[in-house]
């Protein structure tokens, strides 16, 4: 080794140790800070919280009421059984950060919530990703996420891997050397026997990195792998959607970040879209490919916060988003931020992976239909009139495919406190437009907009839950629950009723006007929290 090498070496390891001393400093500055708020660090925080889990002996399956108001949680359906199953997730009420870590069951036929208290389980977090597997009589894993203190003045990032055994009933902490760094807003999939992990971020609120780094967990052998890729690869981000495109490959679409343009900090929202799949001639799994894929059809709008579900013959379905209504690329003064909501959602599109393109398609709700009508119809008219019915019906199914072909239109009413943008058909609107008093005639329900909720597909039908919308400065956590049976697209039912009302402990506009222009106790974080 030359001297010129050594001298570089050197350098190197003393910009290491002069970090390292900046960020012992930087902790040490930050406990004493929150010693005197009457706050622990982070860490110990979380340590606590994992102890306290560890003391519990026994399992305890207790039938309860449904989940509380929550968004950024996990919600998974048991691909052998009549479940979904939910963990984690916050709430936030305006004054203090509520983290779960509740694990908690639907059954689907008997309409029942359990919850599953298990001994040694995962500390809360929120904006984690979990899967379900059907190995070992079943296995939900759980990776990542965040942890954030009451007063929202600390976050921590996880980089832990669980597995829950349904057999068992029990909570493992799976120890793998080679895991994705501590992140939260990442994306994780199965694809054969591997947990495919992507992106997402870390925030240690001096700095915020994201990453677009991909990472394999092999369920056979329990080992990490950092994927070695080729071609077109997504840039870092975190919210995108992520999902099996049912051949073997893994669709990413989207996704937010925060990028610096001359030292402002601005938000990006993309809509790209990109195909992941494993090299034909590699036999160590470890080598995969990325292409751009074309998208085509009706496509959504600039948009982040979506949820998705994987149905039938590889079709995905995508509801809600929220996106600001500044422009991209400006910059956004306080008092724009402060007075104006972004535009909230509650659309859903369906796209299908085919080779390198992708279809999209705005899905219509046709309405439920009259059955007794037609029911007293037939009776009257004998055979005669079942077979006039059976027309009649026929004639409808293919006036619904060509309401599918003539593309849909998007109405705004207003519901309450908020707008609502639903989406009716041609052959179902009027030259001024559907009015919410025409949805509720046709018997066509569609849930409020929301951005950080959950969907999945089970057994035919597509489950909704929770989330958050802005009304002013109050940021609404909800806790409905609805079902959309995809073979008849008439209208989604209710399981929760929404109830968008919530005790809000924040200041609101009416307590700013009394403020001093000067105040800014207020410390807003900007916490990219999927």
């Amino acid at each position: 080794m030359g001297k010129k090498d050594k001298d570089k070496k050197k350098k190197g390891k003393g910009a290491e140790k002069t970090a390292e001393k900046t960020e012992k400093k930087a902790k040490l500055k930050v406990k004493k800070e929150l010693a005197a708020k009457g706050e622990d660090d982070i860490e110990s925080i979380v340590k606590a919280i994992e102890e306290e889990e560890k003391k519990r002996q026994e399992v305890k399956e207790v039938v309860v009421e449904p989940p509380t108001h929550r968004s950024n949680f996990s919600m998974t359906s048991h691909p052998d059984n009549p479940e979904i199953v939910f963990f984690g997730g916050e709430f936030y009420n305006g004054q203090k950060t509520s983290m779960f870590n509740d694990l908690l069951v639907f059954n689907i036929k008997r309409s029942e919530w359990t919850q599953i208290k298990s001994p040694a389980g995962p500390p809360p977090r929120s904006s984690h990703q979990a899967c379900i597997v059907s190995q070992a009589g079943g296995q939900l894993w759980v990776f990542g996420g965040e942890y954030t203190s009451p007063t929202e003045s600390q976050f921590y990032h996880y980089k832990d891997l669980w597995c829950f055994h349904f057999a068992s009933r029990r909570w493992e902490k799976v120890s793998a050397p080679g895991g994705p760094s501590a992140r939260s807003g990442h994306r994780m999939v199965v694809c054969k026997k591997f947990l495919i992990v992507f992106g997402g971020f870390h925030d240690n609120l001096r700095d915020c990195k994201y990453f677009n780094d991909l990472y394999s967990f092999d369920l056979e052998t329990r080992t990490w792998a950092k994927l070695v890729t080729i071609g077109s690869e997504p840039s870092p981000r975190s919210a995108c959607q992520m999902f099996s495109a049912g051949d073997g490959r893994v669709a990413v679409y989207g996704g937010y970040c925060k990028e610096k343009v001359k030292k402002v900090e601005r938000g990006v929202t993309h809509m790209d879209m990109f195909l992941l799949s494993q090299d034909k001639h590699d036999t160590t799994g470890t080598k995969w490919r990325w292409q751009v894929v074309k998208q085509v059809g009706q496509r959504p709008t600039m948009r982040t916060g979506l949820c998705n579900a994987v149905g039938r013959d590889g079709k995905v379905f995508m509801f809600g988003g929220v996106m600001d209504k500044q422009e991209e690329g400006e910059e956004e003064s306080e008092e724009d931020s402060d007075d104006e909501d972004g535009n909230f959602f509650n659309e859903m599109y369906g796209v299908n992976v085919e080779g390198e393109r992708a279809t999209w398609h705005l899905v219509t709700l046709t309405g439920r239909k009259e059955v007794g009508e037609k029911k007293k119809r037939r009776k009257e008219k004998g055979d005669e009139g079942d077979e006039e019915a059976m027309e009649d019906d026929n004639v409808e199914r293919l006036e619904d495919l060509a309401l599918e072909e003539t593309g849909p239109t998007t109405v705004t009413v207003e519901s309450g406190a908020f707008t609502v943008s639903s989406t009716v058909g041609e052959k179902e609107k009027d030259t001024k437009g559907d009015t919410l008093a025409d949805l509720k005639e046709k018997d066509c329900f569609v849930p409020s907009p929301r951005f950080g909720s959950q969907m999945v597909y089970k057994g035919g039908s597509l489950y909704l839950f929770g989330g958050v919308i802005e009304s002013g400065e109050k940021d609404i956590t909800l806790k409905d629950f609805y079902s959309l049976d995809t073979n008849k697209n008439d209208s989604w039912n209710v399981i929760i009723e929404s109830d968008q009302v919530m005790e809000w402990f924040g200041e609101t506009d009416d307590d700013e006007d009394d403020e001093d222009e000067d105040d800014d106790e207020d410390d807003e974080s900007g916490m990219d929290t999927d």
